[in-house]
């Protein structure tokens, strides 16, 4: 379940670069956004390890299980023992017998215990291998896009900066044409006057 969440919620960050504004083969996305989609990301990780600590306590249900249906055998064939005890003939043979389920039903109970140890063991590691992997890639891809987000900023102040410069020059030169064409004007109304 949590991992289709991390999934819904990483379709989400794809949906959000998807529609950001393009410029010059780059993206610019609302970053508060990003960043509130990214502390969800985070925050639905824990659930694989909750969910691993289910898996857990499920084991211990298991043993739990396994003893009780121990017990149950255990009381059966002693009430069975009993119920024969009373023939005198048979008693040897039903000690020896009893001895003999006592001994299968501890190990019967020993294999299913081992065996749901095992287990509960394989998946709470699958479950905390998932974890790690689900975090490692969400680190990973929200480290390329703070990563490219600043390469896009770099090359946006650049433009930016250049546009600046431009427009200084710009302005530089038309003032020294205004300032040539008043000086010339100047001097011709003063040669016009001087005829």
């Amino acid at each position: 379940m949590t991992q289709i969440r991390v999934q819904e919620l990483l379709d989400r960050a794809n949906y959000i670069l998807d529609t950001g504004f393009r410029l010059v083969g780059k993206v610019m996305i609302d970053s508060e956004a990003m960043e509130t989609l990214l502390d969800r990301i985070h925050d639905a990780l824990p659930e694989d390890i909750r969910e691993a600590e289910r898996l857990l306590k499920r084991k211990d249900e298991i043993q739990l299980e396994a003893q009780q249906r121990a017990d149950r055998i255990i009381a059966d064939a002693q009430n069975e023992a009993g119920r024969v005890l009373s023939e005198s003939e048979l008693l040897r043979a039903v000690q020896v017998e009893a001895q003999k389920i006592r001994e299968q039903v501890i190990a019967d109970c020993e294999d299913i215990k081992r065996r749901a140890l095992d287990e509960a063991e394989s998946i709470r590691n699958h479950a905390l291998d998932e974890a790690s992997k689900i975090r490692e890639g969400a680190e990973v891809y929200a480290e390329q896009v703070l990563n490219n987000l600043e390469t896009d900023l770099t090359q946006i102040q650049q433009i930016v900066r250049n546009g600046q410069m431009y427009l200084t020059k710009h302005k530089q030169s038309y003032e020294t044409n205004m300032t040539h064409i008043q000086n010339n004007s100047n001097e011709q109304l003063q040669l016009d006057y001087a005829e």
